[in-house]
């Protein structure tokens, strides 16, 4: 009886001890695929990639913005930010500078939508978000841009344009404005786009330098330094937001947002989507 017993103790301990293997090692498998996303911030394109490549991970671009501050094609923001712990095989991805603005930004209003936008691609400048108005006047007529002509400071190489549309008596269809504080850019965007709305702008005031002090020495015909922020990461949180929400809102409206980066970026996915008005 007694042998019966210690057969089946030595039994139900070998099946402890396996099973703490099989857990130690599929735990050491699990974190031994993460890795620490690198500081990318400054380097050359190349040497971000390749940063990234012996850690296996990928990169890739995802805007361009002017930068006093960081010279062409270098890195100018990242996201994840560094030293976050990710698997091998994630996407870092970044913002490259494009140095300071040298392309005087050209007038197209007044042209039709597609020879403004050669226009604007010779002279490597893209074509930003295309909005249409009704209006009187030939269809497809650039009314508006902006950045408008010759703008100094600009952020990024996109000029958005407003183009004209035939009269209608139908009224814009309306729409109620939902509440998307608390969401990240991504889930709010994902939200509005079920409308056809998206957001016009966002702001990230932790990303905007303090004001430097007044240099009274400086030579008043040369135009003073303008850094660009970086861009507000689609994973940030919006802390406020206009419209407010239950207002009326319609296509032709923009949607402006405040953003920050809690510790806790997790949205709420339940936010109903803007009903018809």
């Amino acid at each position: 009886m007694k042998r019966i017993l210690y057969i089946i103790l030595g039994g139900m301990l070998m099946f402890v001890v396996t099973l703490f293997a099989a857990f130690s090692s599929m735990r050491l498998a699990i974190h031994g695929r993460e890795v620490d996303v690198p500081s990318l911030s400054g380097l050359s394109d190349q040497d971000a990639a390749e940063a990234a490549r012996k850690l296996g991970l990928n990169l890739s671009v995802e805007n361009r913005f002017y930068s006093a501050a960081i010279p062409p094609n270098h890195v100018l923001s990242q996201s994840p930010a560094p030293g976050s712990l990710v698997r091998r095989g994630w996407q870092v991805r970044v913002t490259e500078s494009l140095g300071g603005q040298q392309v005087s930004i050209p007038d197209v209003t007044g042209q039709t939508e597609r020879p403004a936008a050669l226009v604007l691609k010779r002279l490597q400048l893209d074509l930003g978000g295309t909005s249409h108005l009704p209006a009187p006047g030939p269809e497809g007529t650039v009314l508006a841009q902006s950045p408008p002509a010759n703008s100094g400071g600009v952020f990024g190489p996109h000029v958005s344009i407003l183009v004209a549309a035939p009269e209608t008596d139908a009224p814009a269809q309306a729409y109620v404005m939902p509440a998307i504080v608390g969401l990240t850019i991504s889930a709010a965007n994902t939200r509005l786009a079920t409308a056809g709305l998206h957001i016009a702008s966002s702001v990230d005031p932790s990303t905007i330098p303090p004001p430097e002090p007044l240099d009274t020495t400086a030579d008043p015909a040369i135009p003073p330094t303008v850094i660009a922020p970086p861009p507000v990461s689609t994973s940030a949180v919006i802390v406020s937001q206009y419209p407010a929400p239950g207002h009326r809102i319609t296509h032709s409206d923009n949607i402006k947002v405040t953003v920050a980066h809690p510790a806790d970026t997790s949205a709420d996915a339940t936010t109903p989507a803007p009903s018809p008005i």
